[in-house]
């Protein structure tokens, strides 16, 4: 098993989640300035004919990572190795290195179709912890957690900042920093998000996610990825690059998806904001020193 603190090898800054309906277009052309592509395995694992195809073909030009749906790391239910075992073997056939999940889960007696929050307690730090651990051996892969929108808190003793690094910290693995996901809490939860970024582990944040989400009433977000990042999460990720350095990041749309040239417009904003981070970065150390 590898240690979640590792040294990495230089990875691609800005990226983009690949959906079905996008194969085909990016198989005949891939902007430049989409830098990786990320999908979840349980989408692609099973996946035949033309689009196995397409997707073996993108697999091969440009880097991905994968992000999981379905592992269920929280579930009180028995972790399923033979799914384990068949998502490293799809990420060993197409040589995807980076592997992150969600930290929830959707399983019990049986499968729901959404993320449900873990109760925030040192017994749940330590079960999640073990079965993190059992996954990384499995996979042997470093594994990467997101922290994820949540909209109760059932049997909490912590708050979700202290259960997030504690998590993070028994574990020692990796984080998938979610900008969106800090903002929607921090609106549904009346926190402060720049606070709650502040308290996250640089040397842990191996990726980013940002993404839009939905404004059912003044004091209740959804996180839906299926609107444009708004100001309020740009300026939070602005002020991550500033707190924790940069970091690849990518740019989630799950549906009311545009043409590419309209996303392209939020893919530069992340690459024009990466850039001014760097050249402060260099004229802060040449100022310094």
């Amino acid at each position: 098993m590898q240690s979640g603190i590792t040294s990495t090898p230089t990875l691609p800054q800005v990226g983009l989640g690949l959906r079905r309906e996008m194969l085909a277009e990016f198989c005949l052309n891939t902007p430049n300035e989409i830098e990786f592509f990320e999908v979840a395995p349980e989408n692609w694992m099973t996946l035949g004919g033309k689009y196995g195809r397409q997707f073996a073909k993108l697999t091969e030009q440009h880097p991905f990572f994968c992000h999981g749906l379905s592992l269920s790391i929280g579930s009180p239910a028995v972790l399923d190795v033979n799914f384990v075992k068949s998502v490293k073997s799809f990420l060993d056939l197409h040589q995807i290195d980076i592997y992150s999940e969600h930290l929830s889960y959707c399983s019990g007696q049986g499968h729901m179709y959404d993320l449900m929050p873990i109760p925030f307690t040192q017994e749940a730090v330590m079960y999640v912890a073990k079965r993190i651990k059992q996954v990384e051996d499995i996979l042997e892969r470093p594994f990467i957690l997101e922290n994820v929108s949540f909209y109760a808190a059932p049997g909490a003793q912590m708050s979700e900042q202290e259960f997030v690094n504690a998590v993070l910290c028994e574990a020692d693995c990796q984080l998938l920093l979610d900008i969106n996901n800090i903002y929607v809490n921090s609106i549904n939860h009346q926190y402060d998000p720049y606070a709650f970024l502040a308290a996250m582990p640089t040397a842990r944040i191996q990726y980013l996610h940002i993404a839009g989400h939905y404004e059912e009433a003044v004091d209740l977000r959804i996180d839906t990825h299926g609107a444009d990042v708004i100001e309020p999460v740009w300026q939070l990720l602005q002020a991550c690059y500033q707190l924790h350095g940069v970091h690849p990041t990518l740019l989630e749309r799950d549906f009311n998806i545009p043409k590419t040239e309209v996303l392209l417009t939020e893919i530069n904003r992340i690459h024009q904001y990466q850039r001014s981070a760097k050249h402060e970065q260099l004229t802060l150390q040449s100022v310094s020193s």
